[in-house]
Formats: C-alpha cells, sequence, structure tokens
C-alpha cells in the first residue's frame, strides 16, 4: 500500500520559515522524481517544486525560486522542502505527489 504522508505545516509570519517533511512508503522511492504541489483557496492545484530521482536535479516554480529548496534523503525515505521567506501568497495546502500517488497535504498559513 503506497502512502505518502506529509507534516511540517503551521501557522507562521511573513517572512518566517517552514520545513515541510514527505514520508514514503509502498514504493521503491528511489526509482520516483518527487514533487511538492500546492493549492491555495479558489485556485487550481499548482507544481512548486521537484526533483529527479538521485536528487542531482531541482526545479522550482518562479514564484518559489530562491526561497524554496526541495531535497530529499533516499535512504529514509523522505523528501522535504524547506520554505524561507515566506509571503502572505504562500498560503496553501500543500501535497507531496509521486507517479499517480498523492498525500492527504498539509496546511501552510502565512499571515502576521
Amino acid at each position: 500500500q503506497v502512502r505518502l504522508v506529509e507534516s511540517g505545516g503551521g501557522l507562521v509570519q511573513p517572512g518566517g520559515s517552514l520545513r515541510l517533511s514527505c514520508a514514503a512508503s509502498g514504493f521503491t522511492f528511489s526509482n520516483y522524481v518527487m514533487k511538492w504541489y500546492r493549492q491555495a483557496p479558489g485556485k487550481e492545484r499548482e507544481l512548486v517544486a521537484s526533483i529527479r530521482n538521485s536528487g542531482s536535479s531541482t526545479n522550482y516554480a518562479d514564484s518559489v525560486k530562491g526561497r524554496f529548496t526541495i531535497s530529499r534523503d533516499n535512504a529514509k525515505n523522505t523528501v522535504y522542502l524547506q520554505m524561507n521567506s515566506l509571503k502572505p501568497e504562500d498560503t496553501a495546502v500543500y501535497y507531496c505527489n509521486a507517479h499517480r500517488w498523492w498525500g492527504q497535504g498539509t496546511q501552510v498559513t502565512v499571515s502576521s
């Protein structure tokens, strides 16, 4: 059974930081590209960042470049999203994705 379990969301002030984690199980983690998506209220789900199998290549949405960093630990079957300099427009539910599998999401709220 494939599971993707996100954690690390919460309420943070503008300019603050959060680190999201996604623990994967039920598939060979190191074989898959891992992605973080987000969905804000009333908006479509958007791709935030992706990382190749070995972690050697990453890609980011323009809106988060220079502020967010995606990484993975294949030994721990976990992918991370370090989010710095958070803005109110980063408020969304953040989802972990691999292939056709999705986590349940974790809420990130950026507000003073």
